[in-house]
């Protein structure tokens, strides 16, 4: 059976593969491996505090998830619809002993997810997971009476997450004089986000703003910007802000309409850091996906990159391993650990205005401190991923083929982490050659690797 959490809490197509069962029994195994771990921090009654995006589903997966929390002995505070970062950010900041979070972050509005945050808002270890996931049809022995939890609503969390998101720019970091068009993406950051701009003195143009419960990422968001792009344009605007359904990711629009991505705003917000030696070690956490253009602006302005493996878990293991203080995705995920746990897209953008703000320079300017080079991407299905790292002739071929790119260009050679295939990810200086390259890996990674048919 396949292992139910995958990279980012529980997913699956909401009534179908994610069920109200599912979520009940999940939050009831939570509360007791929790409970038994240590992991709730004093001796009252456990409290968790539950969050949720604007899917539809989201109401009754919250209900099953309040009413196994409730079950279990835990005391339940709904905040209603709020950014994964905000459920983070409240589970720290009010001593809650579990977050949750209902969403399914970028994905379309039938998916959803359940998120789990412990103590400190921090994401729960694998091995807790696992215990999780090993005890859910366990029968457990139940509180009755004046034991079962109680479950309130928190009507002043959206302020105070704002409020959080705000205090994060100091006190002189005005944001007057920005127009800003923000697609909220019909999600989770429809309120915050724009009263976050606003409350900094910007002009805010809301785009996407209106959820229904079914319009969620629908076209919108960061994964679909051809509507933000449009509405810079056509307003003005100094900066234009693409999140997504859950608001833990952030890529912009300059003023001409071009895209910045999580490279490029990573890029930028290291040498604000560092120019405000709060870059720790004068190093900034990346994936192995990061383009190449980053690492060469990041050596040239002479800030050392750790890498690690895609996925902003990893991200986040290797700052907290040893104290870095910034990291990101080429997706838009930046964690900045001074002032958040998790990605946070509305606390990055805020960031990502004020450095325009106290440089005097547009993003477009900003954003030049890296080009981009052109990337292309061969997935290789049907093939041994076992062995790209160890055939002999596809790591001749691999290392030819890098020598030949030299400083203008990389390969990279990754096993998919769920399918029988390879990704061969190559970058340079055109995208023609990048294709010819990538093209050419891929058929050897075809022919070595293939697997046997089965007999």
């Amino acid at each position: 059976m396949a292992r139910l959490f995958g990279t980012d809490g529980v997913r699956g197509t909401a009534n179908l593969e994610l069920t109200a069962e599912i979520a009940l029994e999940l939050s009831m195994a939570a509360a007791h491996v929790l409970g038994e771990a240590g992991a709730f921090g004093s001796a009252r009654r456990p409290i968790a505090l539950v969050g949720r995006d604007t899917r539809a589903s989201g109401e009754f997966l919250e209900a099953a998830v309040v009413a196994g929390l409730a079950s279990a002995g835990v005391d339940v505070v709904r905040l209603g619809v709020i950014p994964t970062p905000g459920v983070a950010h409240l589970v720290g900041q009010r001593d809650a002993d579990l977050g949750v979070m209902l969403s399914a972050s970028h994905n379309p509005m039938p998916d959803n997810g359940i998120k789990f945050f412990a103590r400190g808002g921090v994401k729960l270890d694998d091995d807790i997971e696992d215990a999780i996931e090993e005890r859910m049809t366990e029968v457990w022995l139940r509180p009755t009476g004046a034991g079962v939890g109680r479950v309130t609503e928190d009507p002043g969390a959206i302020e105070a997450y704002v409020a959080h998101l705000v205090a994060s720019l100091g006190t002189d970091a005005s944001l007057a004089g920005l127009k800003i068009v923000i697609d909220c993406a019909n999600g989770a950051a429809h309120l915050t986000a724009p009263a976050s701009f606003d409350a900094q003195g910007a002009e805010v143009i809301p785009l996407h703003a209106d959820p229904d419960g079914l319009n969620i990422n629908d076209n919108c968001g960061s994964t679909h910007m051809a509507s933000l792009q449009a509405a810079v344009l056509k307003h003005g605007a100094d900066l234009g802000i693409a999140l997504d359904g859950d608001a833990d990711r952030c890529l912009a629009v300059d003023h001409t309409g071009e895209i910045v991505d999580g490279d490029q705003i990573l890029a930028i917000l290291a040498l604000a850091m560092r120019a405000d030696q709060t870059l720790h070690s004068d190093t900034v956490v990346a994936t192995v996906m990061s383009n190449l253009g980053f690492l060469n602006a990041m050596r040239d302005a002479g800030i050392h990159v750790d890498a690690t493996k895609v996925g902003d878990r990893y991200v986040l293991e290797a700052m907290n391993a040893n104290g870095f203080t910034l990291g990101g995705e080429q997706s838009g995920h930046v964690i900045m650990s001074e002032f958040a746990t998790t990605g946070d897209g509305v606390l990055t953008a805020l960031h990502l205005a004020a450095r325009m703000v106290r440089t005097g320079k547009t993003l477009r300017d900003l954003a030049g401190i890296m080009t981009r080079l052109p990337q292309v991407m061969i997935n290789v299905p049907g093939v041994n991923k076992s062995r790209a790292g160890i055939d002999p002739v596809v790591n001749a071929a691999v290392s030819a083929e890098a020598k030949t790119l030299g400083r203008n260009g990389r390969v990279l050679l990754r096993p998919s982490g769920t399918e029988p295939l390879v990704r061969v990810m190559v970058e340079a200086e055109t995208a023609e050659r990048a294709q010819e390259v990538a093209e050419r890996l891929a058929g050897v990674v075809r022919e070595r690797l293939t697997l046997e048919p089965a007999r």
